[in-house]
């Protein structure tokens, strides 16, 4: 029997940055993986999202050159040579997790993991034993029992990434990260698309004077909100509409996109504590059974690629390091790729104020700033945030809508996790011109304003 100090299972952002950690301080760490490298956010979210994304923004920026100066004749947008973009990125970046184990020694067994205790796991015929054993099982998507979900042109976020030929219409049922972004890119290829949320607005995360600019950005999307479906058909989907009303909405395909479910199925023999949400970890990831650990999607905490690759450093470092380390989920970014893109860190000013707090805010206009203005003009839109507490001026939440948000969040999380004050920020020399000069703009709105 082959003796390892950790076993992951699983080699999506959490798996695979918890096996390549621990195999640089030297440990003998096994990974194994039933499908491919990299998980879903590489095979089937975050990566082939983007690329067809940033295709459609190629297509939208040529169509609309000609007021900049570029004058672009009978521009078309060819799926085929989309997908086959997507690929070759998947491919590549499926190649360089392989070389990154290699690189750090660490064994690699592609199959389904069978636990047999905390400390043996089963692949086919094989039986591994590990000292500690990380559990980056992920999730996949949710689709609930409404009748007709199981119809031919009803598929997931997963199913849709593969389509041979755009539909002419396209209902997306849940206005949250994955829906909008699908409905951006199907709307920007020409694609007629609908959104139908249960809840009052799309993005419950997004500030909401942002969503509804989110809303009136996304021109090629039609919204219903206050809607819940009720069924789907070869048609389209039926729902009630606000009032209570049934509807109709036709459609050629439908996206069920309503959330994920963690993949908790087949931990039986661990005698793990699971949860609604997933299974229960403590802020170090900690399970109740002491060498057992959860990361990722598995445990529900945060559904974010960064926030598994975070939480697989917490346990290694903890582990192996030096470090008592723990989650911090309030300086998690997020952000959403969609056309225009948004992005956010920290409370918005709503839950700092059910929160009790005594609170400053200011927004600011990208429109006002020199690069933005000069790569999109004057009738684009754009947004910055700031919430800072009113007492000690220090930074609570920075919110995005705009070109490059995705980029310029990373600082607002350094920020907030650092605990900066409005005045420290003042003394950080921003690149000009730059989108990013909007964030100290609007931070200089605010202390304006005391």
């Amino acid at each position: 029997m082959e003796k390892f100090d950790l076993i992951v299972v699983g080699a999506g952002p959490g798996g695979y940055i918890a096996a390549e950690r621990a195999g640089s301080l030297g440990k003998s760490v096994l990974m194994i993986e039933r499908d491919q490298l990299g998980g879903v956010c590489t095979n089937w979210g975050c990566i082939p999202t983007k690329s067809l994304l940033n295709s459609a923004k190629l297509y939208r920026h040529a169509l609309e050159s000609e007021k900049m100066g570029v004058r672009a004749e009978a521009v078309t947008y060819d799926l085929d040579a989309a997908m086959a973009w997507k690929q070759e990125t998947i491919e590549t970046l499926r190649s360089g997790i392989q070389f990154l184990m290699k690189s750090n020694r660490v064994a690699v067994v592609m199959g389904i993991a069978e636990f047999v205790d905390s400390h043996h796991v089963r692949v086919g015929e094989t039986v591994y034993e590990g000292s500690d054993l990380i559990i980056a099982t992920g999730s996949s998507p949710a689709v609930p029992p409404i009748p007709g979900h199981d119809l031919p042109h009803v598929v997931t976020s997963n199913e849709i990434l593969s389509i041979g030929k755009l539909p002419a219409s396209l209902a997306v049922i849940g206005g949250g990260v994955i829906g909008v972004e699908f409905a951006s890119y199907f709307s920007s290829v020409g694609v007629k698309v609908s959104i139908v949320e249960m809840m009052d607005e799309i993005l419950p995360m997004m500030d909401g004077e942002f969503a509804k600019l989110m809303r009136r950005e996304m021109k090629g999307v039609e919204f219903h909100l206050g809607c819940k479906v009720t069924g789907i058909t070869k048609d389209g989907v039926s729902y009630s509409d606000a009032k209570g009303n049934p509807q109709l909405l036709e459609a050629q395909m439908v996206l069920m996109s309503v959330g994920r479910r963690p993949n908790v199925a087949g931990l039986e023999n661990l005698h793990l504590d699971i949860g609604r949400g997933g299974i229960v970890v403590d802020d170090r990831l900690r399970t109740n059974v002491p060498n057992v650990y959860a990361v990722g999607d598995v445990n529900g905490k945060s559904l974010l690629a960064h926030s598994a690759s975070r939480m697989a450093e917490v346990v290694v470092s903890n582990l192996y390091g030096a470090g008592n380390q723990r989650m911090r989920y309030h300086a998690i970014p997020w952000a959403v790729y969609g056309l225009p893109e948004a992005a956010g860190c920290g409370l918005t000013e709503n839950e700092a104020k059910k929160q009790g707090r005594d609170i400053v805010t200011a927004t600011t206009q990208m429109r006002s700033n020199g690069r933005f203005l000069a790569e999109h003009g004057k009738r684009a839109a754009g947004l910055c945030k700031v919430v800072a507490d009113a007492k000690t001026k220090v930074i609570l939440g920075v919110h995005l809508l705009g070109p490059y948000s995705s980029e310029m969040i990373f600082g607002a999380a350094a920020m907030i996790e650092s605990e900066l004050r409005i005045k420290d920020v003042k003394e950080i020399v921003f690149p000009h011109p730059s989108v990013s000069e909007i964030l100290k703009d609007t931070l200089f709105a605010i202390e304006h304003t005391l």
